[in-house]
C-alpha cells in the first residue's frame, strides 16, 4: 500500500512542478530572441546549488514581470566539481559548442584566472564572485566582478584591531589566489593603525590534519594571540576543529574570519560552529526589505523541491548576487536590442575543439559588456551598481559566533567607522571604539577582551639582557651568586624595571635577567650592540641605562622614558675674585653705569634750569655754575645736598630724582655686599664652542653614545678620552686639560645629577647642551609589552614609588647651591631691571623743563611780540634768562633796600621794554639797550639814560622802633 502511495505523491508534485514551470513560459512572447548564458558552480556544494535555485528564480521572475520583453536569456548550467581544469572545459564547451554571450561564475572559485582570460579572448563577459583583490577588471576587460573586492573588508578588520588595541595579528591563509590576494592590502592597512603582521601561516587545500597540527602547534608557541583567518569553509573547517583540539579556543585567543567564511556560516557542520565559539567576523550587510523577506521564503520551499538530500537551506549573500547578476544581464540584453541570434566571428577554421583560435570572438559580447556595467538597481542584496567593473563597498557587519550561529554585535561603514547601530546621528565623526561594539563572548567563553599576546608557552621567562658595566654601579651592576651562580641584577634601573613589571601591570609577566657577557665574563660589547642582539631575537628586553637614540630606535622599540632627558657638561669652579681691585664696580653692568652717570648730570642740569633765575645758591660765575649742576647731583647719591630748591617744579624732580638713587644705592649696596662676604664660584668653561676653538681635552663615558655625539660635532677625536666612573671623573677635571686631565666631562644628565651630589663644592653642570629622549627599555620590534609597559612607566613615575627609588640609590640630593648652573652665573645688576625707574625720572625730568619754557615764554611774551630780528629775540631773551627774578632776594637786601630814601628810578627806555613780571635790573643795565625803528625794522642802539622820564617808585618806610 505504501509503494502506490508514494507513486501516486511523486507523480503529484511532478504534475505540480510542471505546471509552475510551463505556465510562466507559455504566457511569455513566443517572438523573443534567446540570449544563452553559461553557468559554471560546484553541483556538489551547497553554495552551487543555491546559486543555482536563485538563477533560475531570478529568470522567471524577471520575466513574469516584463512579458514584453523581446529577448530572454537562458540558463546553460555545467559543473565544476570544484576543479580548476573542469571549470575551465566547462568554460570551453559553453563557448564552442553553445556560444553563449556571457558566463557567470557564482562561487568563490579558487582558480578563476583562465575563464577570465578565456572571456578576454572571446570577448565574452565573464560575471564572477571571485573576490581576489589580484584580478582587477580595469586590466580584464570583460571581467566583472558581480561581488565586492575582497581589499574592502580590510578597513573593517583593522578597525576591529584597533578599537581592542591589539598590536600583532597572525595571518592564516590559502596557499591560491583566493588567499594571498588580500595579503598586502591587510599588512598595509594594518600599518597604518600602528599594528603589524608578526607571522603568517599558509595552509594549502590537500594539507593533511597533522600538518594543519603542526603548524598550529608552531603558532602556540609565538606570543601574538591574535589570528586573522582568510579561508573558504572547506579548508577554515578542518582548522577550527584542530585549533580546538590543540587548546588554541581558550581564553587569552582571538580569532577573527573574513567575509569568505562569515557569509557562509549557516553551511558549516554544527561541530565546526561548536568549535569556533568566540569567533569575529565581518561580511557586507545586506539591508533588510519586504521582497528579500518574500524571496526568502519562496527560495527555502523551492530550495527543498530541487535539493531534498540537503538538510537545511539558509539563504547568503552568495545566492543574492547570484540573483541579482541574473537579473542585471536580462536587463542588459533588452537595452542591447538583439534582432537575430548572435553568432561568433571566427579568424581561424580548425577541426581542434579545444583550440581557443575556433571558438572566434562574440558579436554581441562588447556591447552586452557595455550595458551591463550601465545597469543600475535595487536588488536583493541592495544597491547594485558597478564601478571600474565591480560592485561598491558599503557597510560591513560584525558579528559574534554564539551558540548554534552568529550574533550581531555592530556595523562598520567607511563614513562613520564601528557603530553599535545604522541608525545615527547627523553630527556623528568616524570613531573607533569598542564602546561602540555590543556585548563580545570570547573564545573560553570570557566577557574580558584579550589582551592579544602571552608569554609563549615553549618560554616560560622573558629574557631580559642586561650591560656588564665596570662602573655607575648606582644604575646597573650585575653579580652571580657565588653559591647557586644565579645572577643578580641590582640598581636604580633594574628597581624601576621591577616595579614596572612586577607591580604595575595588569597580568604577570615571567622574566630573568641575562647578562650580555663573554664566556669569560667581560662585557660582549656596548649598548648598541646589545640593542642589536635583541633585534635579532636573543633577547626579549634589554633593560639599564640604556639613552633612546634614532640609530637604536631602528632596531628596537622603546618603551617611554623613566629618566630626566639631555646631555650636559661637568666643569671645574674657579674661585672668586674677592680680591680683585675693582671689585666695586661689579655689581653693576656697564650699561647700568653709563645710564646712571647719564641721569646723574641730566638731573643736575635740569635742576640747574629750574633754579638759577630764583635761587642765588645756584648762581654766581659760570665755572661755578657748571660745578653746581654736578655737585648738587651727585650730593644726591648720599643726600648730602645742602641747597634748599625754591622752585616747585624743582622739588618735584628732586624727589623722584632721590627715590630712583634709593633704589639705586640699595641694590648696589646689596649686590656688593654679596659678592664680599659670599664666596662666589664661576665656571672654568661656561660654552662648548670654548672647547672646541681652545682644543681642549673632553671627557666621556665609555660604552655611551657620547662619544658619537661629540665626534658628530666635529671635536678633534684625539681630544676625546673616555672613563669608566666617577672617580675617574673626578681625577681628569682636577688636572685640567693641560695636565693630562679633561677641562669638561659630557655627559647624561641622570650621571650628572649623580656626579654632583658626590662632588658639588668642586664641580658645576652647564647646560644641557644637546637633547635626548632619557633612558627607556627596549623590546624587540612590534612587541605588545611596549604600550602596556609604557603606560605602567608612567603610572610609576608619577607616583611616590619613584622617589623612594631614587633616595635609595642617589641619596638626598645635596644641599649645593653650585650644582644649579644657572647659580654661578654673572649676578651683575643689568639696565633691563632699572628701565622702568629711568623712564619714570626721565618723565618727571622733561615734564618739569616742558612747563617751565612754557612760563618762560608766556613771561616773556612782550619780546616774542615785537617786530625785532630773530636773533635780537634770542639774545634779550637769553639776557632775561641768565637775569635774576625778583623774589630771588635775600631778606638782607630787602630790609636794605627800605632804610634808602625810598626811590627806586627806572629809566622809561627800560620800563618800555620790560615786562612788568620782568625781573628788576639795575639802572645801567636797563640804559643800556632801547629799540628803535629805522627803514622797516627794529635795532638796538645805546643810549644814555634820561632822568627826565624817571617814574617814582614809592616805597613804604618800614619805621623800627
Amino acid at each position: 500500500m505504501q509503494k502506490p502511495s508514494r507513486y501516486y505523491l511523486s507523480l503529484f508534485v511532478l504534475l505540480l512542478m510542471s505546471y509552475y514551470y510551463i505556465v510562466p513560459l507559455a504566457s511569455q512572447n513566443d517572438s523573443a530572441l534567446v540570449v544563452d548564458v553559461g553557468v559554471i558552480i560546484d553541483a556538489e556544494h551547497i553554495v552551487g546549488k543555491m546559486s543555482q535555485t536563485c538563477m533560475s528564480m531570478s529568470v522567471e521572475d524577471f520575466y513574469a514581470t516584463h512579458t514584453n520583453h523581446t529577448t530572454r536569456i537562458v540558463l546553460h548550467i555545467r559543473d565544476s566539481k570544484s576543479d580548476a581544469v573542469e571549470t575551465a572545459s566547462a568554460a570551453i564547451d559553453l563557448l564552442k559548442n553553445v556560444q553563449v554571450q556571457a558566463i557567470l561564475v557564482p562561487q568563490q572559485s579558487t582558480q578563476p584566472d583562465f575563464v577570465i582570460d578565456i572571456g578576454n579572448k572571446t570577448q565574452v563577459p565573464i560575471l564572477s564572485q571571485a573576490a581576489s583583490p589580484s584580478l582587477s577588471p580595469t586590466e580584464n576587460p570583460y571581467f566583472i566582478r558581480v561581488a565586492q573586492n575582497g581589499s574592502s573588508q580590510v578597513e573593517a578588520l583593522t578597525s576591529i584591531v584597533k578599537a581592542f588595541n591589539w598590536r600583532e595579528v597572525v595571518l592564516i591563509y590559502e596557499n591560491n589566489n583566493y588567499g594571498r590576494g588580500i595579503v598586502p592590502f591587510l599588512t598595509d592597512a594594518l600599518q597604518g593603525i600602528s599594528a603589524r603582521v608578526q607571522h603568517q601561516s599558509v595552509l594549502s587545500l590537500t594539507a593533511t590534519d597533522d600538518y594543519i597540527l603542526q603548524e598550529l602547534y608552531k603558532l602556540k608557541t609565538m606570543q601574538t594571540r591574535v589570528f586573522v583567518v582568510h579561508m573558504l569553509p572547506t579548508l577554515a573547517s578542518r582548522l577550527f576543529l584542530k585549533a580546538k583540539e590543540a587548546g588554541m579556543m581558550s581564553k587569552e585567543y582571538v580569532w577573527i574570519i573574513t567575509d569568505g567564511l562569515t557569509t557562509l556560516l549557516d553551511s558549516l557542520d554544527p561541530t565546526v560552529i561548536n568549535s569556533m565559539q568566540g569567533v569575529l567576523g565581518v561580511k557586507p550587510y545586506v539591508p533588510k526589505s519586504s521582497q528579500l523577506e518574500k524571496f526568502t521564503k519562496r527560495g527555502r520551499k523551492r530550495f527543498r523541491q530541487e535539493s531534498p538530500d540537503t538538510d537545511r537551506f539558509e539563504l547568503n549573500l552568495f545566492g543574492l548576487w547570484a540573483y541579482d547578476s541574473v537579473t542585471a544581464l536580462a536587463m542588459a540584453a533588452e537595452r542591447v536590442g538583439v534582432t537575430q541570434v548572435s553568432q561568433f566571428k571566427k579568424s581561424v577554421i580548425t577541426k581542434n575543439l579545444t583550440d581557443l583560435a575556433a571558438i572566434g570572438t562574440s558579436e554581441m559580447g562588447p556591447s552586452l559588456l557595455q550595458s551591463v556595467t550601465n545597469i543600475r538597481f535595487t536588488g536583493l542584496s541592495g544597491e547594485f551598481h558597478l564601478v571600474d567593473g565591480q560592485l561598491q563597498s558599503s557597510a560591513f557587519q560584525i558579528i559574534n559566533v554564539i551558540g548554534k550561529g552568529e550574533r550581531e554585535i555592530g556595523f562598520w561603514t567607511p563614513e562613520f567607522g564601528i557603530l553599535k547601530n545604522l541608525t545615527l546621528p547627523r553630527n556623528k565623526n568616524y570613531t573607533i571604539n569598542r564602546e561602540d561594539l555590543g556585548t563580545i563572548i570570547w573564545p573560553g567563553d570570557s566577557n574580558v577582551a584579550p589582551k592579544g599576546w602571552e608569554i609563549p608557552t615553549g618560554e616560560k621567562k622573558l629574557r631580559v639582557g642586561v650591560p656588564i658595566k665596570s662602573g655607575f654601579a648606582e644604575f646597573v651592576k650585575v653579580e652571580r651568586d657565588s653559591e647557586t651562580n644565579k645572577v643578580v641584577a641590582t640598581g636604580f634601573c633594574i628597581d624601576v624595571f621591577k616595579e614596572v613589571m612586577d607591580n604595575s601591570l595588569p597580568y604577570a609577566v615571567p622574566y630573568e635577567f641575562t647578562p650580555f657577557e663573554t664566556p669569560d665574563g667581560e662585557s660582549a660589547g656596548d649598548f648598541n650592540d646589545l640593542v642589536y642582539e635583541t633585534s635579532r631575537g636573543n633577547y626579549d628586553a634589554v633593560v639599564g641605562d640604556v639613552t633612546i637614540v634614532a640609530n637604536r630606535s631602528r632596531f628596537v622599540d622603546f618603551t617611554l622614558p623613566f629618566t630626566e632627558s639631555g646631555v650636559a657638561m661637568i666643569v671645574r669652579m674657579e674661585e672668586d675674585e674677592r680680591k680683585n681691585a675693582w671689585i666695586f664696580m661689579k655689581p653693576l653692568t656697564m650699561d647700568l653705569w653709563l645710564m646712571t652717570g647719564a641721569f646723574f648730570i641730566f638731573t643736575g642740569f635740569v635742576v640747574w634750569v629750574l633754579e638759577h633765575r630764583v635761587n642765588k645758591e645756584f648762581r654766581g660765575p659760570p665755572h661755578q655754575q657748571v660745578g653746581m649742576i654736578f655737585w648738587f647731583s651727585f650730593s644726591t647719591l648720599v643726600f648730602a645736598h645742602k641747597e634748599k630748591v625754591i622752585s616747585n617744579l624743582s622739588r618735584f624732580v628732586v624727589i623722584v630724582w632721590v627715590f630712583v638713587v634709593l633704589v639705586l644705592t640699595s641694590s648696589y649696596t646689596a649686590s656688593l655686599t654679596s659678592r664680599l662676604t659670599v664666596q662666589k664660584l664661576k665656571p672654568a668653561v661656561t660654552d662648548i664652542t670654548y672647547l672646541m676653538k681652545n682644543e681642549e681635552y673632553v671627557g666621556y663615558q665609555k660604552d655611551s653614545f657620547v662619544g658619537g655625539l661629540l665626534r658628530s660635532l666635529e671635536f678633534d677625536p684625539s681630544k676625546l678620552k673616555n672613563y669608566s666612573t666617577f672617580e675617574e671623573y673626578d681625577e681628569a677635571l682636577s688636572r685640567g686639560s693641560r695636565n693630562g686631565g679633561v677641562a669638561a666631562i659630557i655627559d647624561e644628565l641622570p650621571y650628572i645629577r649623580l656626579f654632583l651630589a658626590k662632588y658639588c663644592t668642586k664641580y658645576t653642570m652647564i647646560g644641557p647642551i644637546h637633547k635626548t629622549a632619557g633612558f627607556g627599555f627596549a623590546f624587540p620590534k612590534g612587541s605588545p609589552l611596549v604600550p602596556e609597559v609604557s603606560r605602567a612607566i608612567l603610572n610609576v613615575t608619577e607616583g611616590d614609588k619613584m622617589i623612594g627609588i631614587e633616595q635609595k640609590w642617589f641619596g638626598k640630593e645635596a644641599d649645593c647651591p653650585e650644582q644649579d648652573g644657572s647659580r654661578v652665573i654673572s649676578d651683575s645688576l643689568m639696565l633691563d631691571s632699572f628701565k622702568g625707574l629711568f623712564l619714570v625720572a626721565s618723565i618727571s625730568s622733561v615734564s618739569s623743563l616742558i612747563i617751565y619754557v612754557c612760563m618762560f615764554l608766556h613771561e616773556n611774551r612782550g619780546i616774542l611780540a615785537s617786530k625785532a630780528s630773530i636773533w635780537q629775540k634770542i639774545m634779550a631773551m637769553s639776557k632775561n634768562f641768565d637775569q635774576e627774578k625778583e623774589n630771588s632776594l635775600s631778606d638782607a637786601s630787602k630790609k636794605k633796600l627800605t632804610k634808602t630814601n625810598g626811590v627806586v628810578a627806572v629809566p622809561a627806555a627800560a620800563a618800555a621794554v620790560v615786562c612788568p613780571q620782568s625781573p628788576v635790573m639795575s639802572d645801567y643795565d636797563n640804559a643800556e639797550w632801547v629799540f628803535s625803528q629805522d627803514e622797516g625794522f627794529s635795532t638796538t642802539e645805546p643810549v644814555t639814560p634820561n632822568h627826565d622820564t624817571i617814574e617814582i617808585v614809592m616805597l613804604d618806610m618800614v619805621h623800627t622802633n
